[in-house]
């Protein structure tokens, strides 16, 4: 199997790397063209702000390429708002436009500190990507900006209100939380991940 993680500098690569490293599973970092395009899977990682990352992408000619794949897709963090129309990040900034959502940032309150950092369990999980967990299981976020709840989300989380913990829409897939992270859990959703 020909794993791709799409290289726009878009940090967090050697913790996904290591966690596929782990399933017994080598990868390929790249922002080549063909060789995204051939692959079987194709993981897109990020941390880090959205305007330098879409400069990077539309600098490679990738923000064409990536919404024209058709095998698996998994955006991780940033990945996942990347894939969405509008960010409010940074004044504003033009996303991929894959899944119909605007990202939006978090209101700090006295409770509630931005960013969202730590465990949280997932609610109302459906697809396969979740094959075998539950609503007991936590993961790891670190984000400051989240994708509203629609019908595209397949996975919620809050904080205090409820957001798409995971979305999904025709292949693509990505989850706002750090799958690399979140140790047996995101371990599991890699291992479906990579069985679809």
């Amino acid at each position: 199997m020909e794993i791709a993680i799409v290289d726009y500098k878009g940090g967090n690569v050697q913790s996904v790397l290591f966690a596929l490293e782990r399933l017994g599973v080598q990868a390929t970092l790249t922002a080549d063209h063909d060789v995204i395009r051939r692959a079987d899977k194709v993981l897109f990682p990020g941390e880090g702000e959205a305007a330098s990352a879409m400069r990077e992408l539309r600098a490679q000619g990738l923000h064409e390429l990536l919404p024209t794949l058709t095998q698996p897709f998994l955006g991780i963090c940033l990945g996942m708002q990347l894939l969405g129309r509008h960010t409010q990040e940074g004044g504003g900034t033009e996303l991929l436009g894959i899944l119909p959502f605007d990202v939006v940032r978090f209101p700090a309150t006295p409770e509630y500190k931005v960013p969202h950092m730590g465990w949280n369990n997932l609610q109302a999980l459906r697809g396969p990507l979740f094959e075998g967990l539950s609503a007991e299981d936590y993961v790891y976020f670190v984000h400051s900006y989240y994708a509203p709840v629609g019908e595209y989300t397949i996975a919620e989380a809050a904080y205090p209100a409820p957001f798409s913990a995971a979305v999904q829409h025709e292949n693509f897939y990505a989850a706002q939380f750090h799958t690399e992270k979140s140790g047996p859990v995101g371990t599991r959703i890699l291992e479906n991940f990579l069985k679809l």
